[in-house]
């Protein structure tokens, strides 16, 4: 009975490892070679250059206003042409009398010496004047708004005085000659306007710019303009007199435009490129990098023996160069952002937001070294984007342009994020270009597929 047991007991052995056998052979024998799943990583060193901007689309939301030199960025000159708008269907008081105007501007913060002298100037724009829909580049002619003939304020200061001389060292301000208070603008005690229209048909608004000072920015956040009056009413116990003041304020219901230039950009254009190891991002429509993605190569690595390829992860890395000289004079960029050549005007135009397809906001970090040394770059994840040209452009073009541009972003109390401009304040970074001899642009690809 025992001998009948253990004979039982030793031909089921045999058969599980039997089947077990059999199993393992049928898994492998349903799955042909060519079937299996395909993991592989490749490396695509990119070219760059330097691209020179002539102009941004001006609708700041904050201006800057002044001249500043440095050797490696030139001369940028800013200046501003504001409209402003009227209290609509506000009338004054049948008796008024115009005592004063006066024009304020508050700066949040200002770039350069603190201490540097400058001296502003204030014009009328007695030419022309701005459509509220309608784009303005930043590299506008003045000539077309104003002819510089209506000088209605100078006035000598520094961003921070060294000796307190104003009670708001924030703001300045500029009180207008008799004659504008009097004459010019006195109508508007006899007119109510009940449209924008109106109004910049009667007053255009102001040509703001600097005559002297290479040294310093202002970043100015608000300008109003103010016109003061009094008038009059009987009471019981004779005639007393009220003092008031209407605020004409330059807001987002009318249009300002930021015009930023550099007078020596030629000068800077051959400097910057005589060092092609590197590239340069300088912000306001001064100098962003163009780079080349090969699609087109990369497609024919993807065609591996019939194989259908996705492209998991596509990393780039844009090393900074120079970032002790350059922040002496400027601020790092804190915002890169990279985007289809072709689609950057529209981008900017029509206020998109980044996505995957066009335009990927890049993030600023670092990597230390054994010797705990630092190095900082930008980092951009391109494998949506390249996967997209890849699977939906049926003309791949050799080389893909892109740029690098300098950005400002809004976000709402929530995180979320409303809006995204050319950067307009003063930034720059030198980045290390395609040519550079120890940290050249790479793009790091992993595809898979079967």
């Amino acid at each position: 009975m025992k001998s009948k047991l253990f004979f039982l007991t030793f031909l089921l052995s045999i058969l599980t490892i039997s089947c077990t056998d059999d199993i393992t052979d049928m898994g492998s024998g349903i799955q042909p070679s060519g079937d299996k799943i395909v993991v592989f990583a490749d490396a695509f060193y990119l070219e760059s250059e330097n691209y020179f901007v002539e102009n941004f689309t001006s609708r700041p939301d904050s201006f800057l206003l002044g001249t500043y030199y440095d050797t490696k960025f030139g001369t940028t000159h800013a200046d501003i042409l504001a409209q402003f708008q009227p209290p609509l269907g506000f009338s004054y008081p049948k008796n008024a009398v115009a005592d004063s105007a006066k024009l304020s501007m508050y700066y949040t913060s200002w770039f350069g010496f603190q201490y540097s002298p400058m001296e502003v100037k204030i014009y009328e724009m007695n030419k022309g004047t701005f459509q509220y829909t309608k784009d303005y580049p930043s590299d506008i002619k003045i000539e077309d708004y104003s002819d510089k003939t209506l000088l209605l304020k100078s006035r000598i200061f520094s961003p921070k005085d060294a000796v307190l001389t104003r009670s708001d060292e924030t703001s300045i301000h500029f009180k207008f000659p008799e004659s504008f208070v009097k004459e010019r603008f006195s109508p508007v005690l006899k007119t109510t306007y009940n449209s924008n229209t109106d109004f910049l048909n009667f007053f255009k608004g102001l040509y703001i710019t600097t005559d002297f000072g290479s040294a310093a920015m202002l970043y100015v956040n608000q300008i109003d303009f103010k016109y003061y009056f009094h008038y009059t009413y009987a009471t019981e116990n004779g005639i007393d007199t009220v003092k008031s003041y209407v605020v004409y304020p330059a807001n987002s219901e009318v249009r300002q435009v930021n015009r930023v230039y550099h007078p020596d950009k030629e000068l800077v254009r051959q400097k910057l490129t005589a060092r092609p190891e590197v590239t340069f991002v300088s912000s306001p429509a001064n100098v962003y990098t163009r780079v080349k993605l090969p699609l087109k190569g990369m497609k024919e690595k993807m065609n591996v023996a019939g194989k259908k390829l996705t492209v998991n992860s596509a990393l780039a890395r844009f090393y900074v160069e120079d970032l002790d000289v350059d922040t002496v004079d400027h601020k790092l960029v804190s915002n890169l952002m990279i985007i289809k050549e072709s689609s950057f005007d529209r981008f900017f135009s029509n206020g998109e937001l980044p996505s995957d397809t066009c335009a990927i906001l890049g993030s600023f970090a670092y990597s230390k070294d054994d010797a705990n040394v630092l190095t900082y770059y930008y980092a951009f994840d391109l494998a949506k984007f390249v996967a997209t040209q890849l699977s939906t452009n049926t003309a791949l073009p050799d080389n893909m342009n892109m740029l690098l541009v300098p950005v400002s972003i809004t976000y709402d109390s929530s995180g979320n994020m409303l809006e995204v401009k050319q950067q307009n304040l003063m930034n720059s970074v030198t980045l290390c270009s395609g040519k550079h001899p120890t940290k050249p642009i790479r793009l790091n690809v992993m595809y898979s597929g079967f």
